[in-house]
């Protein structure tokens, strides 16, 4: 972030928390392009935004206003400078549903405390959608009012020359474009007056205080209902099993009759449909950074996605004749290059000996665990005593130091040979811990060094946590 919005930003949290800036930290990029950072002082905190995009600026800041008027679960506005595109909000904390996902979940398992978070996202859901839209102005919509088939046109272009083309998947361009409009000509029969959100997923929902709020819907604009259950429900890397998906669902209806009537059977065919065009848009999206922008991570989200598309092609096939688009879709899920694609998550702790080692949520029974208590502790020396493995100065101090490079030297070799076989036999999850006396400097460095390793060399997620640190932070 250019240092002149950093000032300003500063500047806002200092006049409204009355408190004057003690730390800040620059909080790690998402699919954006909008820069976020944490600012602490006083007790308080709260996050600066700065995004060179004015109109997304107006549709964000306009729409929270007026949601965080009628009382729903959004961030308060503090300020804004809507001339330099900063503004300053409410910091609803580190974990998002994904992350509660992440480490509530286990391989076999879909637990109750999970269930019901959804379902209080569910019921968040149906009042966003419809108390939402009352009284909002559609003009800050960005860049469309509605999803039109203007809209759907674009994803369904973007599902195409961005996914399918780059995939180097074969088809009929014609009888595909005549199956698109045979497609958006069913979904525009759905009702579509209410909020649409846009991108509801488990990334884009803050659990607090085991409550969610919503973040990121400056895309929204009119739509129908169904896109944004299609969104959270077939959420890719989510995964939610198909009996907890049926169940959820089920909910939603249960929770939106209580508001209205529902036509049950029109409503399931037009949902499946919106989950499809959902789903390509998804794809869409994976392609252009993944395959274009060459930004690994979003590969990563392929499998999941086909995972889905094979589930809904046996399960759920659309009421209607679109017989090349779902020729496309059957290739999809038979394509070996893409089913090469590895989901195998690599998670890597730091940890202090004192509190104990971390306990694997994946229920593969554990993994590595490296001792790193014999190298140098900078610990010992006053001028590193208040701070980390991340900062700096203990960088340089182990970098000048042999030992660390030897006891790393060891790891990186012994944990890739895990990697390399975990992908050939497509294993999900693998995890590494690096331990020390106090969880701070050691392990902490060691753990950064590893994740840095993992993502430069293999296409793998890499999920990082200083366990001792998160712990101190509250």
């Amino acid at each position: 972030m250019e240092q002149d919005k950093l000032q300003l930003l500063m500047k806002m949290f200092t006049r409204h928390m009355g408190e004057p800036v003690e730390s800040l930290h620059m909080l790690p990029s998402s699919g954006s392009y909008r820069e976020y950072v944490r600012f602490e002082g006083g007790g308080k905190s709260a996050l600066g935004a700065f995004n060179a995009d004015k109109k997304e600026n107006n549709a964000f800041i306009g729409f929270s206003e007026h949601f965080y008027t009628l009382g729903l679960k959004v961030p308060h506005i503090y300020e804004y400078d809507t001339d330099n595109n900063v503004y300053l909000l409410e910091d609803l904390g580190n974990t998002t549903l994904f992350e509660f996902l992440q480490k509530n979940r286990t391989e076999d398992e879909f637990p109750e405390s999970l269930i019901e978070i959804y379902k209080k996202t569910i019921e968040e859901l149906v009042v966003f959608q419809l108390k939402g839209s009352e009284g909002l102005d559609f003009n800050l919509c960005y860049p469309r009012k509605a999803f039109d088939r203007q809209s759907m046109q674009w994803d369904l272009h973007y599902f195409k020359y961005y996914f399918l083309k780059l995939a180097q998947i074969p088809f009929d361009e014609q009888k595909l474009e005549e199956d698109f409009q045979c497609l958006m000509d069913f979904l525009l029969l759905a009702e579509h007056d209410y909020f649409l959100y846009r991108d509801f997923q488990s990334r884009n929902i803050m659990i607090k205080e085991g409550e969610p709020y919503f973040i990121d819907y400056q895309g929204g604009r009119k739509g129908a209902l169904q896109y944004d259950l299609a969104s959270l429900l077939y959420d890719g890397k989510a995964d939610i099993p198909a009996a907890v998906r049926n169940m959820l669902y089920e909910h939603y209806i249960q929770t939106l009759q209580k508001h209205k009537e529902v036509d049950t059977r029109t409503f399931k065919n037009h949902f499946t449909a919106y989950v499809y065009i959902r789903i390509m848009q998804a794809m869409g999206a994976y392609g252009f950074r993944g395959f274009y922008e060459k930004k690994e991570h979003f590969l990563k989200s392929i499998p999941f996605a086909l995972k889905n598309i094979t589930y809904l092609l046996s399960n759920h096939p659309l009421p209607i004749d679109i017989p090349e688009l779902n020729k496309v879709l059957e290739a999809l899920t038979h394509n070996e290059k893409l089913s090469k694609i590895n989901a195998l998550t690599v998670t890597i702790n730091s940890f202090s000996y004192k509190r104990g080692i971390p306990y694997d949520m994946s229920g593969n029974g554990g993994g590595f665990v490296f001792d790193c208590r014999a190298i140098h502790n900078p610990g010992r020396y006053e001028a590193y005593k208040h701070i980390t493995g991340k900062d700096k100065p203990v960088i340089q101090f182990f970098e000048n130091e042999p030992e660390m490079k030897d006891f790393l030297d060891g790891i990186y070799p012994l944990v890739s040979k895990s990697i390399e076989k975990y992908i050939s036999r497509n294993f999900k999850h693998l995890m590494v811990n690096f331990g020390c006396t106090g969880g701070q400097h050691r392990s902490v460095y060691c753990a950064e060094r590893l994740a840095e390793y993992i993502k430069r060399k293999y296409p793998v997620t890499v999920h990082l946590r200083h366990v001792e640190q998160e712990i101190k932070k509250g």
